[in-house]
């Protein structure tokens, strides 16, 4: 058999239309949503993110600034920003891009960016918020990987999903998520005993490591859906994930593909946490 590929890129452009309608109705009732990214240092990687990030705000009908500081910002200079858009009433969502400069705390960064403008999801009482099934912000990537599995009439009540990376920022959301939709998860690591083992007895299997292709089809139970969250360059210089494509899917009976899958989504759901934050906003001051 081989399985679908889940496209991310038309189930992120269906998302953008829905925000961009949903935004044009918020601007009309007095509320422009705004989005603030902050990017301190010149990592590639880093700079062609928030690019994208700006480049779907723009296209959505959002407000969005993009604030970019040479890797000798000092972190008191960082966090005198993070303080000056959280007060700020035309920006609703901050982002500060990771990773930072050695120099700087990205932890207390995180935790000075106001909670109710946390669209990553990544400040301690959002986390809280996830970890107790009512969450404000779900973090973009986990976020965008549920609605790829809703897209597909993935079943998660009663599956069995395996999640490999337990990072704060994919892995532990993506559990407090899929445990919350009454799957069964189990949560691995690089020092999991028998990987395998555990990926052949999953439903679904969400591998977010950064290791290129370190799954292949031997490790997946036939039929199972299988996320790709990895992003990976090859020797060759082509993009690869954490999954091994070409083999996965001659087991799977559905995987996402890298580029393609995950990576359009993530944009897609930082939109979405930021007019949502800019709807609450609105409702707040209505009250």
């Amino acid at each position: 058999m081989t399985g679908r590929i889940i496209d991310g890129v038309a189930l992120a452009a269906k998302i953008r239309e829905d925000v961009a309608s949903r935004t044009s109705a918020l601007i009309a009732a007095g509320t422009k949503p705004g989005l603030a990214v902050v990017l301190v240092g010149s990592d590639p990687a880093s700079q062609v993110y928030v690019k994208n990030k700006v480049a779907a705000c723009q296209k959505a009908g959002l407000h969005s600034v993009l604030e970019q500081y040479p890797p000798s910002m000092t972190q008191a200079e960082l966090l005198d920003r993070v303080r000056a858009l959280n007060a700020d009433p035309a920006i609703h969502g901050i982002l500060v891009q990771l990773p930072l400069p050695a120099h700087i705390d990205s932890h207390l960064v995180i935790e000075t960016i106001a909670p109710e403008k946390d669209v990553d999801g990544f400040h301690v009482s959002n986390a809280g918020l996830l970890m107790t099934g009512k969450p404000l912000f779900r973090p973009c990537t986990p976020y965008g990987v549920m609605k790829m599995l809703a897209s597909e009439g993935v079943q998660l009540r009663g599956a069995v999903a395996v999640v490999i990376g337990a990072s704060n920022i994919v892995g532990k959301p993506m559990t407090m998520l899929l445990q919350s939709a009454g799957a069964t998860v189990t949560i691995c690591n690089s020092k999991t005993r028998d990987l395998g083992w555990h990926t052949r007895h999953a439903d679904i299997v969400v591998v977010a490591t950064g290791k290129p292709r370190m799954v292949d089809g031997s490790m997946i139970k036939p039929g199972a859906v299988v996320i790709d969250v990895g992003i990976n360059r090859g020797a060759d210089g082509k993009l690869c994930g954490d999954v091994d494509f070409d083999s996965v899917i001659q087991v799977a009976s559905a995987v996402t593909p890298v580029p393609g899958g995950v990576g359009p989504m993530t944009i897609a759901m930082l939109l979405v946490n930021t007019l949502e934050a800019a709807e609450r906003a609105q409702h707040k001051r209505a009250q």
